[in-house]
C-alpha cells in the first residue's frame, strides 16, 4: 500500500504540474478536484467571469482520458437538454430514449447558476445515485462520473440561487481568487506560446482503481472523533443557525482519505482534515444574522473567519 500510495503521489503532482503550466496558479484547485473525482463526488468553482473556469475544468479532463461533456446553463433551458428524452424512431416506429449530455464520465456544468431551479432539479438524481430518470426508465450514468460545476457570483444580474439539496450534492465549493502580479505577467507571458502539451492521461479503470484505494486508507479512531467534533461544533456555535449534517461528516472522512493517498501516505493525518476544512464547509452552514452583522468584510471572509474559529476551538489529536 506504501508503494502504491507513493505511486499515486508522483501522478497526482504530474498532473497539478502539467494543468499548472496551461492554468497558472491552479495547483490547489486541481488537489480538490482530483479528491472529488477520486471519493466519486463533484466539485463547484465559483469567481467572476474570466478566470479560466471552464479552461481549467477541460484541461482536467484532458488528463484523466476518459468522456467529457459540457453543458452551458442558460436561462431557456429544459431539464431534458441535460438529462436527454423520448424521441420517435420511425424505422422501429417505437420511443426510444436518447442520451442527453449528463451521460458522460466528467461533465461541465458551465455557468450552472444561469439557469432556473427547474432545470438545476435535474442534477440532483445524477448527482447523487449515479443515475437518471425519464418518464418511468431509469438509466445508470457511466462510472466514473463526477460534475465540475462553474457559477459566478449571485450578486451579478441573471443568476438563480442554487437550491441547499444541489450545494450538497457538491463536495467543495472553491473560490477562485485573481492572480497576483507575478502570476498576470506569467499569463501574459505565455498566453500566445503554442507549447506542446504532454497529458498524463488516467483511463477510467486506473481512476476506480484509486477510488478502491482511498476506501482502504487508515484511519484512526482519534481522527474520526475529530472530524465529528468539527461537525458537532458547526451546530453548537452561536454564529451558526445550520450546522453541517452527518452526510457532510461521511464525505468529510472520504475526502481526508483521498487527501492521504495523494499525500503519499496510507493513514489520515490531523493536517488533512484541516487542509479542506474552508471548502467543504462553507457552502453547508447558514449564518445567524447578528453574526452577518458583526462582520464587515465580504461574505466569503465572514464564513471562513467562523469556519477557521470553529476548527481552532477543538483540540486536534497528537
Amino acid at each position: 500500500m506504501e508503494e502504491e500510495g507513493k505511486t499515486v503521489r508522483d501522478i497526482a503532482r504530474n498532473i497539478e504540474s502539467s494543468i499548472d503550466e496551461k492554468v497558472i496558479g491552479s495547483r490547489r484547485i486541481v488537489r480538490f478536484m482530483l479528491i472529488s473525482l477520486f471519493t466519486s463526488n463533484h466539485i463547484l468553482l465559483e469567481s467572476v467571469p474570466g478566470l479560466a473556469k471552464t479552461m481549467l475544468a477541460s484541461e482536467f479532463s484532458k488528463h484523466m482520458g476518459i468522456r467529457f461533456k459540457r453543458i452551458q446553463f442558460t436561462p431557456d433551458m429544459l431539464p431534458s437538454d441535460i438529462t436527454g428524452n423520448m424521441v420517435f424512431n420511425p424505422e422501429d416506429r417505437k420511443m426510444e430514449f436518447r442520451e442527453g449530455p449528463i451521460f458522460s464520465n466528467i461533465v461541465l456544468a458551465d455557468e450552472i447558476n444561469r439557469t432556473p431551479p427547474k432545470v438545476q432539479s435535474a442534477l440532483l438524481e445524477a448527482m447523487e445515485e449515479k443515475q437518471v430518470s425519464v418518464y418511468g426508465i431509469t438509466s445508470r450514468l457511466p462510472s466514473p462520473f463526477m460534475v465540475i460545476a462553474t457559477q459566478n457570483p449571485i450578486e451579478q444580474e441573471g443568476t438563480f440561487p442554487l437550491a441547499e439539496a444541489l450545494m450538497d450534492r457538491f463536495l467543495f465549493r472553491y473560490y477562485l481568487d485573481y492572480p497576483d502580479r507575478d502570476a498576470e505577467i506569467r499569463i501574459l507571458n505565455t498566453v500566445y506560446k503554442n507549447s506542446a502539451m504532454i497529458y498524463n492521461k488516467l483511463d477510467s479503470d486506473v481512476i476506480l482503481d484509486f477510488r478502491n484505494m482511498v476506501e482502504n486508507v487508515y484511519v484512526n479512531e482519534d481522527i474520526i472523533q475529530y472530524i465529528i467534533n468539527i461537525i458537532r461544533k458547526t451546530r453548537d456555535s452561536d454564529m451558526v443557525f445550520v450546522g453541517a449534517s452527518t452526510r457532510t461528516a461521511v464525505k468529510y472522512l472520504q475526502a481526508a482519505r483521498a487527501n492521504a493517498l495523494l499525500s503519499g501516505r496510507e493513514y489520515v493525518i490531523p493536517e488533512d482534515v484541516t487542509f479542506m476544512a474552508r471548502e467543504i464547509l462553507n457552502h453547508r452552514l447558514l449564518l445567524r444574522p447578528e453574526t452577518m452583522i458583526d462582520y464587515e468584510s465580504d461574505y466569503r471572509n465572514m464564513i471562513y473567519n467562523v469556519i477557521d474559529s470553529i476548527v481552532k476551538s477543538i483540540e486536534a489529536p497528537q
